[in-house]
């Protein structure tokens, strides 16, 4: 199961936020490519960058300092917030990001998601970001009616090969993922699934691990110190 660090950018800065709530922001870097670097020596072999300002406008507003990442590492990355064109697409792969990941768009826009999954293929994924069930958009500030099951269902028949599932009630909490969702999810697709919200213990990466994940993101726990990335390999590799 890979582990992914999570860099959340906004304003230029490393943050995180409390069940995305734009409110409740906590800065823990103004370098987020110097985050990056420090991930990449701890051990993180792939990266998720979320662009909170583009998930939130649709503009890439922080694309520099994402690109700024991509290029200063040597680990893969794989970026989402905003990203609503295959112009942002290229610019992002053509900069190194080996994974770029649709939210929004996954919803509104079925023929951009089409049309990106024909030209980038395996290098674009999907962000399920759900609240109660249903999907959230626009950086999870709009509920929709769409049910996360039925989206996991249509993005599997138009060829998406990865998934970011991610309980909005459970993020930045700090009491664990939602297993039963996940497992859920995990278990109706032969995508691949990153779970994504409220990792926070080596108990939770061995569960995870157990229900056959593909990723797990782990946030707030490594920037508060209740989790050491160094200690939660240890846990992988134990694991397999």
């Amino acid at each position: 199961m890979i582990l992914f660090p999570a860099i959340d950018i906004r304003g230029g800065k490393c943050v995180r936020l409390t069940q995305g709530d734009y409110n409740k922001e906590k800065v823990y870097s103004d370098a987020p490519a110097n985050m990056a670097k420090e991930w990449q020596e701890k051990g993180a072999e792939f990266l998720h960058i979320v662009d909170l300002d583009g998930a939130k406008t649709g503009d890439s507003t922080n694309q520099a300092a994402i690109q700024a990442i991509a290029e200063q590492t040597e680990i893969p990355v794989q970026v989402g917030g905003g990203i609503r064109s295959l112009s942002v697409i290229e610019t992002y792969v053509t900069s190194g990001v080996d994974r770029v990941i649709i939210g929004t768009a996954a919803i509104h826009d079925k023929e951009f998601l089409r049309n990106a999954v024909s030209m980038y293929g395996s290098k674009i994924a999907v962000s399920i970001d759900a609240r109660n069930g249903y999907v959230a958009t626009d950086g999870w500030t709009k509920d929709s009616t769409v049910k996360a099951t039925d989206l996991v269902e249509e993005l599997e028949a138009i060829g998406i090969e990865t998934i970011i599932y991610t309980d909005i009630l459970k993020d930045g909490m700090l009491k664990g993922p939602n297993f039963e969702e996940l497992k859920t999810i995990n278990e109706a697709t032969a995508m691949n699934v990153i779970a994504s919200g409220g990792v926070s213990s080596k108990a939770d990466i061995q569960k995870l691990k157990s229900l056959r994940m593909y990723g797990a993101i782990i946030g707030k726990a490594l920037y508060d110190g209740t989790l050491k990335f160094e200690e939660v390999l240890e846990v992988d590799d134990n694991a397999r």
